[in-house]
């Protein structure tokens, strides 16, 4: 079953004639990924690896039926790429671009959510892999596994690190969605986490953090506020902890300012509330096959 991802993607990929469009189109259709349509203006009528390219996201749509979208448009047109896929009825977008600026994203999360039903991820993410199914977006393949275990990040290098480690140690995944590190997304830790509640095929989730924001507080109060008996493990790394206040490290969104957004809040939101919270990465093995265990 899995979420957002599998068998039942259609994918449109806006900016399919750039260099990463081009480059990443031919790694997802490698991995099995349905990629039905491009869409670069004035570059309707053409093709490139076999898929058939358009001048708009609604042309596109009326003819391959797409029901997902990735976009690799530069920066300043993003926003609008964004706002175009919803218009056209895309179910879900994908964001990958990063540096939108932040008004544009508001702009943009606002329009998806008061004039579509479209879920967005991201923008400034890896995107999202059903394992051995689909990928939308740039995660390596090679490196993650089927399995049981659901993955949420803010971090796209971070999933790729604890999907290796995870595959190694025979600890598949269902899912794993990069939710991006910007300080406007989509879709946060907690609406993500409800769908890996509600898929029969995740039986445990790892949620990696960082600093910057109360997202991770939020999650931890969403899984506390679960039913003992269907809740499902979360298992929790938080990043950036030996980060100096004030300091923005990497993503946009890694900031620590106002006396909110450290690590520690981060830490104690999850162990004040008996959850497992990993000090280390390679400690997360351990704790999920513990919960995997216990919550056989």
């Amino acid at each position: 079953m899995s979420i957002l991802v599998g068998p039942q993607t259609r994918l449109l990929v806006q900016g399919i004639t750039g260099h990463d469009g081009a480059f990443h189109t031919a790694q997802m259709q490698a991995y099995g990924t349905n990629v039905v349509a491009g869409v670069t203006p004035g570059k309707g009528g053409t093709e490139l690896h076999g898929v058939p390219v358009f001048d708009t996201v609604e042309e596109a749509v009326r003819a391959s039926k797409a029901n997902t979208s990735v976009i690799f448009v530069p920066a300043p047109g993003a926003a609008d790429a964004i706002m175009e896929a919803g218009a056209a009825g895309i179910e879900l977008i994908v964001c990958l671009t990063e540096m939108i600026p932040v008004h544009d994203m508001v702009r943009a999360v606002q329009f998806l959510q008061e004039r579509t039903d479209a879920r967005l991820i991201g923008p400034n993410c890896p995107g999202v892999i059903t394992p051995g199914s689909a990928k939308v977006g740039i995660m390596p393949g090679n490196v993650f596994s089927p399995g049981p275990v659901g993955m949420i990040s803010r971090s796209g290098t971070l999933t790729y690190e604890v999907g290796e480690l995870l595959s190694k140690h025979g600890l598949g995944q269902s899912t794993c969605v990069g939710i991006g590190g910007d300080p406007v997304i989509g879709s946060t830790f907690v609406d993500i986490l409800r769908l890996f509640q509600d898929d029969a095929t995740t039986s445990a989730i790892v949620l990696i953090g960082e600093i910057g924001g109360r997202d991770e507080e939020d999650a931890a109060a969403y899984v506390e506020s679960q039913p003992a008996s269907s809740r499902k493990p979360v298992i929790t790394f938080i990043s950036g902890r030996s980060a100096p206040p004030g300091k923005r490290m990497g993503h946009a969104g890694a900031i620590i300012s106002g006396g909110t957004g450290g690590p520690d809040a981060k830490v104690a939101a999850f162990r004040d509330r008996g959850f497992p919270v990993a000090d280390t990465i390679p400690e997360l093995v351990g704790l999920v096959q513990s919960a995997l265990i216990t919550h056989a």
